[in-house]
């Protein structure tokens, strides 16, 4: 493999990694101050017997504790991508440019921005671009 193929490869799977380690530490300390809103909320609850005041306390934490669960372990946003052309397009067999294989369209993922392809016969990591058509 070329250090070029590595390397796609290697930032694909670091921002795959990333993402997932922000997802689960948002999760993690999401919880962690919720629970720690709920304790607080208990006592100013059993503490309302003496101030009632308290109990309005109690109530926005548990509020507050609640808002920071939903926010926290709330589904992703699907995002969908359209594309608009200007002219006449036609469909071009996409070809792994190491073992000249075609590649399936199901293997390109997209990565900040950028599609790459990845080839189902020789594992060649590769970016798809298109040729300018002059």
């Amino acid at each position: 493999m070329s250090s070029e193929t590595v390397a796609c490869q290697s930032k694909i799977k670091l921002v795959a990694h990333a993402s997932s380690v922000i997802v689960n530490l948002k999760n993690v300390l999401g919880a962690i101050t919720a629970v720690i809103l709920f304790f607080f909320g208990i006592i100013f609850a059993l503490a309302s017997v003496y101030a009632p005041t308290r109990l309005v306390v109690a109530t926005l934490l548990f509020i507050i504790g609640f808002g920071i669960l939903y926010f926290a372990f709330k589904k992703p946003t699907t995002i969908v991508q359209k594309l608009e052309v200007s002219g006449e397009m036609k469909a071009v067999a996409l070809k792994c440019p190491n073992c000249s294989a075609s590649v399936d369209a199901k293997r390109i993922k997209i990565v900040s921005g950028v599609p790459y392809a990845t080839c189902n016969y020789c594992g060649h990591t590769f970016e798809v671009a298109e040729e300018p058509k002059w």
